[in-house]
């Protein structure tokens, strides 16, 4: 089973992009972030006429996030638990129906600039909940992914230019420390287990020439239970997609389980 997250930076944006992507890579699932879409305006159809099953929690002109599964999706959840008035769209939950059950967390952590400020105290607390939700999720003993965007920068070998991003709250202690905190609940980084190399990039900016000048950095990434790690054969970063017609900013991360 193979098992994708892309922040895709606007489903308008990405609708030629999106589904070539999906028919070369073939995921069998796909958490997508950056979706800026409501519900009904999420062009469901498309999808499903490639065989995915589309759960999606949307905002408009903003965040929202989306599963794609060609295994029957159940109990979908939409919103991190914790703070009952966050209306941001930026986690979503599902069962996968597959050769193993698994359960699947999408999500779109806030990125907190400008830090300090309300925005990065929003990203510590929203971190604090995930937190929350992984200790209830590692209870049960089941193989569970959080995948996504975390829009952190977990070491300095994960930037191409480590001291451009000091100040950023992608790479502040107290959200690195956050990260690490996740770690050391027992949950397995799939990308930094297999590759441990520096120089391993998930996103280059629009801005100046990052991608040509190779001035990226890792911020997607996909956590896993020890469950979950018991079945991990593979990983990878699709990062040709970046050169791509009308690319997003970030590239594909993906994990394939054994069967």
């Amino acid at each position: 089973m193979k098992i994708a997250t892309f922040n895709i930076n606007g489903i308008k944006a990405r609708i030629e992009a999106l589904p070539r992507w999906l028919r070369e890579a073939e995921p069998d699932v796909v958490c997508l972030q950056e979706i800026k879409s409501v519900d009904e305006g999420f062009p469901r159809e498309l999808f499903e006429e490639m065989g995915y099953q589309v759960e999606t929690h949307g905002q408009k002109s903003f965040n929202g996030v989306a599963i794609l599964s060609k295994y029957p999706l159940s109990d979908v959840t939409r919103g991190l638990p914790g703070d009952d008035s966050d209306e941001q769209a930026r986690w979503i939950e599902a069962t996968v129906e597959g050769p193993h059950v698994i359960r699947v967390c999408g999500l779109y952590l806030p990125n907190g600039n400008p830090a300090p400020g309300p925005k990065y105290e929003y990203k510590l607390a929203w971190m604090e909940r995930l937190e929350a939700r992984a200790r209830a999720l590692l209870a049960l003993e089941e193989p569970t992914l959080f995948l996504g965007d975390y829009n952190v920068i977990p070491q300095a070998e994960d930037a191409a230019k480590p001291e451009a991003w000091l100040e950023d709250a992608l790479f502040l202690p107290q959200s690195r420390a956050a990260f690490r905190r996740l770690l050391n609940l027992g949950l397995t980084e799939a990308i930094r287990t297999r590759d441990p190399r520096p120089g391993v990039y998930t996103f280059w900016d629009y801005q100046a020439n990052s991608w040509e000048r190779g001035n990226g950095i890792r911020i997607d990434h996909v956590l896993m239970t020890p469950q979950a790690a018991d079945l991990l054969e593979e990983t990878g970063i699709d990062k040709d997609v970046r050169a791509g017609d009308k690319p997003s900013d970030h590239v594909p991360v993906w994990v394939r389980l054994s069967a």
